[in-house]
């Protein structure tokens, strides 16, 4: 087996949505992903990885047949910019708005862009201000 390293550091170890259309989720992700510097961790017939997400067709073996619901998955930016690029690149794709970049009353300096994946699930991109972090990320390899 060959060696795989993993970024770790917050409270979720993994989620898993299991879509409908497969190939236009992997566009949408890919698309939106790339703005953010997040890439593609791997990919199979029935599923696709990036890093602590699980996106997969109800044939995988770990979907046991059943759609997942709609869900909330926000991704952290690293400035604004990135958050606009997001949004755009999903608008540009033909995927649909679900809250236009701006702040938002969470806390001060919240700044957030929402789109509809293709199979409904609300994906946030957001900036949470300036701040420095110890480091980003706790690396795993196994």
């Amino acid at each position: 087996m060959e060696t795989q390293e993993l970024h770790r550091g917050r409270l979720i170890d993994h989620i898993q949505l299991v879509v409908a259309d497969l190939g236009a989720c992997r566009r949408f992700y890919e698309g939106i992903l790339r703005e953010l510097h997040i890439p593609i961790g791997g990919t199979a017939e029935d599923y696709f990885w990036v890093d602590e997400l699980f996106v997969s067709s109800a044939q995988s073996k770990a979907a046991q047949g059943q759609l997942t619901g709609r869900h909330h998955i926000a991704f952290q930016a690293r400035n604004r910019a990135m958050v606009d690029a997001f949004y755009k690149a999903g608008l540009d794709s033909g995927f649909r708005d679900n809250g236009a970049p701006g702040e938002r009353p969470y806390h001060p300096g919240y700044y957030a862009a929402f789109l509809l994946d293709p199979a409904g699930n609300n994906i946030e991109a957001v900036f949470h201000g300036e701040a420095e972090r110890s480091a980003p990320s706790v690396k795993i390899t196994f």
